[in-house]
């Protein structure tokens, strides 16, 4: 490895090691050297810096353990049949799918648009979080898609990972710089029960292939993967504490790898963007059979009488949090 990547993996090292946020100089005027980044006095130069560089950021200790705790309730609930909401997304592993019938929790492995379920849509709310997401979305702010991961201990299928992505793939929105994702460690997350891994700086390619990988135990639904990535690029493993949350570019590499403890890994994320992105044709972007597919979901749910596209898809589980929805609506 040259010495530029060990130097990026050694700052990379010291803030993920680091007991304290990285709070330095302000930020305060406007700098065209900053892409990534908005003119906030929140972040340091050098937490502005390092986004800019590696497209990612850890915020230690943002999210409280008492709202934590009432999102595994709810989450309880949901997997239990007690709650529900519309559009409300409940997933099980595929490995699970394929088993014998498994009751409860242990039979979820995600849930997906709980933008309509308030007491866990208030995560989307979160004021610390939504003063960083101001830093890279601005001011006028859409929750656009809502996930609560509840990992699975691997069954021996490695059906637990999460391929290697951008987030991107999804979203028939631009401009990419002004998507981020916020992703809170709900309980101690590491490389054990499979923390998230990045590749830092590829925030700066283009959005590439996904296909479906080639895995032998299979692979979960819109689990999509890069095949054509550079294997010799530095690779993160982001271990967090309960509360840790990390913010991210929807270009930069990134999955998971497999839950090798008996318990299940949760985290709660969500992706946002400025309401003043505008929506694409899905054929502008690299990967359109990701659409396609989603559209067929959106179908099946919504019913065959009705005429849907896929910017409406984003637009029904998108929801406002901050200033003025301009884009998003119908």
């Amino acid at each position: 490895m040259d010495s530029p990547a060990k130097s990026r993996l050694q700052v990379i090292s010291n803030q993920l090691n680091s007991g304290k946020d990285l709070k330095l100089q302000q930020c305060s005027g406007t700098d065209s050297k900053y892409r990534y980044t908005l003119d906030n006095p929140l972040l340091s130069q050098e937490q502005r810096q390092f986004y800019e560089d590696n497209g990612y950021l850890v915020v230690k200790h943002l999210v409280p353990s008492e709202p934590l705790q009432d999102y595994v309730d709810h989450f309880q609930k949901i997997c239990q049949g007690e709650a529900s909401a519309p559009l409300l997304v409940v997933m099980r592993d595929v490995a699970i799918a394929k088993s014998e019938f498994v009751p409860g929790e242990k039979a979820v492995t995600k849930i997906q648009s709980f933008q309509n379920y308030e007491p866990l849509f208030d995560y989307c709310r979160t004021p610390e979080i939504l003063k960083y997401v101001e830093c890279f979305c601005g001011a006028d702010i859409m929750a656009v898609h809502t996930m609560l991961i509840n990992k699975p201990p691997d069954p021996g299928t490695k059906t637990s990972r999460h391929p290697l992505h951008q987030d991107l793939n999804y979203f028939p929105f631009r401009p990419a710089d002004r998507i981020v994702c916020a992703w809170t460690a709900m309980e101690k997350v590491t490389r054990a029960n499979g923390c998230l891994v990045v590749l830092p700086g590829t925030h700066k390619e283009p959005l590439k292939k996904h296909t479906y990988p080639d895995w032998e135990g299979g692979v979960n639904k819109l689990y999509y993967g890069i095949q054509d990535y550079d294997p010799s690029l530095p690779k993160i493993h982001v271990e967090m504490e309960k509360g840790d949350t990390v913010f991210f570019h929807p270009l930069i590499i990134h999955g998971s790898g497999a839950n090798k403890t008996t318990g299940f890994r949760k985290a709660i994320s969500c992706h946002y963007a400025s309401s003043k992105c505008h929506f694409i044709n899905s054929n502008e972007t690299v990967s359109p059979e990701t659409g396609h597919e989603i559209l067929q979901l959106a179908r099946k749910r919504v019913g065959d009488a009705v005429t849907i596209t896929l910017p409406d898809v984003w637009k029904l589980q998108s929801r406002l949090v901050q200033g003025t929805n301009y884009n998003f609506t119908f």
